[in-house]
C-alpha cells in the first residue's frame, strides 16, 4: 500500500519544502497540497467537513499549491507532489496546462493532478464559473490540457475553451501526460457522475473518507463501468484520502487493499513547526511498512 500525507499548508504553518523533506525521510510515498484561491467572507452554502457547516479558518490561508509543491520538489528527489484537490475550473485551461508541465517536467515527472470542481458555489461564481455547470467545465479543460500536454501542435473547440493551432511547452516529463486522479466523493447521482468522470478524463478516482466496505462497494461499480466502456481497469489507480483509522493499522491496509486502494493518504491540518515532524512520526510508524 502506497502512503501519503496531505498537508494544510498556510503562513502559520512548517513550510511545504520542509513538510515534503521530512516525508520523503520517512518513507511516505506522496505528498500533497489543497487550494482555495478565495474563500468569499459571506456565503451560505454548508461545508460538508464538519456539523458547523463552515469551512476551517485556514482554508483562507492556503498557499498556491503549485509553488509550495515546485518548492517541495527542490528539496527532494522520489516523493510524488500532488494536488489535492486542484479546482480546476477555476483556472484558465491554457496557464494551468503550463504551470504543471513546468511543475512535473523540473521534478522529474512526478506530479499528481487531484482534481475537483469545488463545493462552495459563492467562490465558483466570484471565480466566473457557474456552480452547476462546473463539471461540464472541467471536463472540457481536462480535455484541452491533454491536447496542450501531448501535441507539438495543439488545438481545441469546445463550448468553454476554444483556441486554434498553438504551441506550449514544455511538455509534462511523464507520458503521456500526469496522472489525473478525481477527486470527487458525494453519495448518489454525484459519487456515478465522479466514477464516470474516472473512466471518461481520470486515470484514478481519490475519494475522501470512504470505510472499506464502502469503498469496495464503489471500486465493483468503477470495474463494470470500465468493462463497458472498454477501459482497463488495471491501469486505474484508486487512492483514499482521509482513511478510517480506528483499530490495527495492519488490518485496516489489509481492508482497503481487498477493497481495490492502492494509496492511503492522511491529512495533517494544522502541521505546524513545533508539531509537524512528531506528526509525521507518527504517521509512518504506525503505517508504512
Amino acid at each position: 500500500m502506497k502512503i501519503g500525507v496531505l498537508c494544510f499548508v498556510t503562513p502559520v504553518t512548517a513550510d511545504p519544502a520542509s513538510l515534503a523533506r521530512k516525508a520523503e525521510e520517512l518513507g511516505f510515498e506522496s505528498f500533497y497540497l489543497p487550494e482555495h484561491p478565495i474563500v468569499p467572507v459571506h456565503y451560505e452554502t454548508r461545508y460538508p467537513g464538519n456539523p458547523e457547516g463552515k469551512l476551517p479558518e485556514s482554508g483562507a490561508h492556503f498557499i498556491d499549491p503549485f509553488i509550495g509543491l515546485m518548492a517541495a520538489a527542490s528539496v527532494t528527489k522520489n516523493i510524488g507532489l500532488g494536488t489535492g484537490i486542484c479546482l480546476v475550473p477555476e483556472h484558465d485551461p491554457i496557464i494551468l496546462a503550463k504551470t504543471i508541465a513546468t511543475l512535473d517536467y523540473y521534478s522529474g515527472g512526478r506530479f499528481i493532478f487531484g482534481i475537483g470542481a469545488g463545493w462552495l458555489a459563492e467562490e465558483s461564481e466570484i471565480m466566473g464559473v457557474p456552480f452547476k455547470r462546473r463539471w461540464p467545465v472541467t471536463r472540457e479543460h481536462i480535455r484541452a490540457m491533454k491536447e496542450l500536454w501531448t501535441k507539438d501542435e495543439s488545438s481545441f473547440e469546445g463550448e468553454f475553451v476554444k483556441f486554434p493551432p498553438v504551441k506550449c511547452f514544455p511538455k509534462p516529463l511523464r507520458k503521456p501526460h500526469p496522472p489525473v486522479h478525481i477527486g470527487a466523493t458525494a453519495a448518489g447521482k454525484l459519487r456515478e457522475r465522479a466514477l464516470r468522470d474516472t473512466i471518461a478524463i481520470g486515470d484514478g478516482w481519490a475519494p475522501l473518507g470512504l470505510p472499506p466496505s464502502e469503498l469496495g462497494n464503489e471500486v465493483a461499480k468503477l470495474k463494470q463501468m470500465a468493462a463497458e466502456a472498454g477501459r482497463n481497469f488495471g491501469e486505474l489507480e484508486i487512492s483514499l484520502y482521509a482513511p478510517i483509522t480506528n483499530g490495527d493499522p495492519k488490518k485496516i491496509i489489509k481492508e482497503y487493499e481487498e477493497a481495490g486502494a492502492h494509496r492511503l493518504i492522511f491529512v495533517l491540518d494544522a502541521p505546524v513547526p513545533s508539531k509537524c515532524e512528531a506528526q509525521l512520526t507518527n504517521i509512518a510508524q504506525g503505517w508504512i511498512e
